[in-house]
């Protein structure tokens, strides 16, 4: 799936099949349920879903705990848009 499809998809009302685990908690923030989005990568282990937990802290305006999230999966804090971060974290685990 590339990235248009994977946004014209937030129009439905379930992720696509197959999506991994970081991809389906983009999908459920982008469509506004943080919640979803969060228990998705809260079970999740590896540096991919700490680098969409520390976007999905960011995005609470916990800035405390997202600054350790990034540390985790070894990366820095964006100063951008926070669509902008959800944009590139969609391309890029789309990529994978």
């Amino acid at each position: 799936m590339d990235f248009e499809a994977f946004r014209r998809s937030l129009a439905g009302k379930q992720p696509p099949r197959g999506l991994a685990p970081v991809l389906r908690a983009l999908w459920h923030d982008a469509r506004g349920n943080w919640a979803r989005a969060h228990e998705i990568v809260q079970g999740e282990r590896g540096k991919d879903a700490a680098r969409v937990h520390a976007y999905l802290h960011r995005k609470e305006g916990d800035l405390s705990n997202a600054d350790y999230w990034y540390v985790r999966c070894g990366e820095e804090r964006p100063r951008g848009a926070l669509d902008k971060e959800w944009e590139a974290l969609a391309a890029r685990f789309l990529e994978e």
